[in-house]
């Protein structure tokens, strides 16, 4: 499984088209995944302070585009990238992120068991 972040003003279109595409497959040519494991500090980097944050929990072989797994940053860390629009039946859960002012995002609590 991948996951993704979408705010509550993407979630409408994204749970009711038969493809995602947010504004990052049109800016940048892919939509940005994370690995379960990288989920919390890619949220807490990119978008802190959120209340309106959500994920989905993606299945990989279901999605219809190309996933690259990349070094995005640099770092010698790989990422999953899908280059294309998201398949709506490849999303099999969607999951709120709760902000904890002190500690950043939690993992919902079925994640926190995998």
């Amino acid at each position: 499984m991948i996951y993704h972040f979408v705010t509550e003003e993407d979630l409408a279109q994204a749970l009711t088209a038969q493809e995602y595409a947010p504004q990052s497959l049109e800016k940048e040519g892919f939509i940005h995944c994370s690995r379960l494991d990288q989920v919390i500090a890619v949220a807490n980097f990119l978008a802190p302070y959120d209340e309106t944050m959500n994920l989905f929990e993606i299945d990989e072989s279901k999605v219809n585009a190309e996933i690259k797994y990349e070094d995005a940053m640099n770092n010698g860390v790989l990422y999953p990238h899908i280059y294309g629009p998201l398949n709506r039946d490849a999303i099999v859960n969607k999951y709120h992120l709760d902000w904890d002012g002190e500690d950043g995002y939690q993992l919902p609590e079925p994640l926190r068991k995998i």
